[in-house]
């Protein structure tokens, strides 16, 4: 199974996007299950429900920054990381149209409801909105990158 699948499949399980991508790299962070899944939660549903940057790409830059970041302080490191993470953001946005939560939702003629609480995953959810489609993509992107750099 490709990240890519294995990023969708966490998704399908109820994880948020954020969680997701994360998840189908804890390998590669040295993170466990648990752990990745208690960091990205937040920034599901573009920040808490909030709709501002796609949890998918938040995983997407987590996965560069437990990667690439040497874990200084220092304006080469997060030069380095920050260039990266824009490549792989620009890369999401030709695909996709944005890296906005909101603006990708209306964009499937989703209703965009800011803050509350998470809708219930149910099949119908699944079937209205193409954020699993997203969360492959940003694993893709991600997988991509890593196996250009001989990361994987």
């Amino acid at each position: 199974m490709s990240r890519a699948e294995r990023a969708k499949a966490y998704f399908l399980e109820g994880y948020a996007c954020s969680q997701a991508v994360l998840l189908a790299f804890t390998d590669v962070c040295g993170l466990d299950e648990t752990t990745a899944s208690k960091i990205m939660l937040p920034f599901g549903g573009g920040l808490g429900r909030l709709r501002l940057t796609c949890g998918a790409v938040s995983g997407m830059a987590a996965v560069i920054g437990m990667v690439f970041s040497n874990g200084e302080n220092s304006s080469e490191n997060k030069k380095k990381v920050y260039a990266i993470v824009q490549e792989l953001c620009g890369k999401f946005k030709a695909e996709c149209g944005s890296l906005i939560c909101s603006e990708l939702l209306a964009g499937m003629k989703v209703p965009v409801e800011v803050g509350g609480t998470a809708e219930e995953r149910t099949p119908k959810y699944y079937q209205k909105r193409a954020c699993g489609d997203m969360v492959a993509l940003a694993a893709q992107i991600t997988e991509d990158y890593l196996q250009e750099k001989g990361v994987l």
